[in-house]
């Protein structure tokens, strides 16, 4: 009985050993591939940005090429993902980057790598005041650039990163997912108070006229207030009779004439 126990146990040590091994074996086989198979084949996929994208395939190909990095062609057992993807890290657009060797559903001696790359996704476009301007993303990260070329919402003025990243990117965020508001806002112009607070006011596309909201607090029940006054009282008098049209104070629409 006891032996009988016993080779049980060894039976399982040794199926468990034979299992590890095929698994490391199979591991290595799919990444690293046979020595003498070639990479004839680069699966490259680029997530889109939501807002605008920054990173194309053009561009990641053009990148690998120019780091003599790009796959195709060589040896299997000679490419090197990890320095692929340390290439690619050096754009501050991208956020992940999936890299790895493969020969599943490939012909003998042939395999494939595959690339799959994440952009980040920036909300707004900020331009201080005698500084060079950059794009803040969704999470928070600044993102060097002097070129504005997007459809993004722009930020001008007196902006400093901390008010940019805390305040100014929800609110762009907010202004982007609505429809409304993302077809009708151009710009957002921050000034400075005596108090050295940010006031900030929108420069619509449609109307010659400018929004005053003052703070960014409780900005949801501004632009609701301004909706409706667009709604009942511009189509009434006309987009182009008032100069400064102003939320600010809560329960109010403030208008001064031209």
């Amino acid at each position: 009985m006891h032996l009988n126990k016993m080779f049980k146990v060894w039976m399982f040590v040794i199926l468990f050993f034979v299992v590890i091994v095929y698994l490391v074996y199979s591991f290595t086989k799919m990444t690293d591939g046979d020595p003498n198979e070639r990479c004839t084949r680069v699966e490259l996929t680029v997530e889109e940005g939501e807002q605008a994208s920054f990173v194309s395939r053009e561009g990641v190909e053009e990148k690998l090429l120019k780091d003599s990095l790009y796959p195709e062609g060589k040896l299997m057992r000679d490419i090197d993902v990890s320095a692929i993807e340390n290439s690619l890290k050096s754009n501050q657009f991208i956020s992940q980057i999936e890299c790895y060797k493969t020969n599943n559903g490939m012909p003998v001696g042939e395999g494939k790598v595959c690339i799959k790359v994440w952009q980040r996704t920036p909300v707004i476009y900020v331009l201080p005041d005698n500084q060079p301007g950059y794009y803040v993303d969704t999470q928070g990260t600044v993102l060097r650039n002097t070129l504005y070329n997007t459809n993004l919402l722009v930020a001008t003025g007196k902006i400093d990163k901390k008010f940019a990243v805390e305040q100014l990117t929800p609110f762009a965020e907010y202004v982007n997912d609505n429809k409304f508001w993302n077809d009708q806002i151009e710009q957002v112009y921050v000034d400075r108070n005596l108090r050295n607070e940010p006031v900030v006011s929108l420069i619509p596309r449609v109307g010659d006229h400018v929004i005053q909201l003052g703070s960014l607090e409780n900005y949801e029940t501004k632009l609701r207030r301004m909706e409706i006054f667009y709604e009942k009282g511009l189509s009434q008098v006309g987009w182009n009779k008032y100069k400064v049209i102003s939320v600010e104070f809560a329960n109010q629409v403030v208008c001064t004439k031209r």
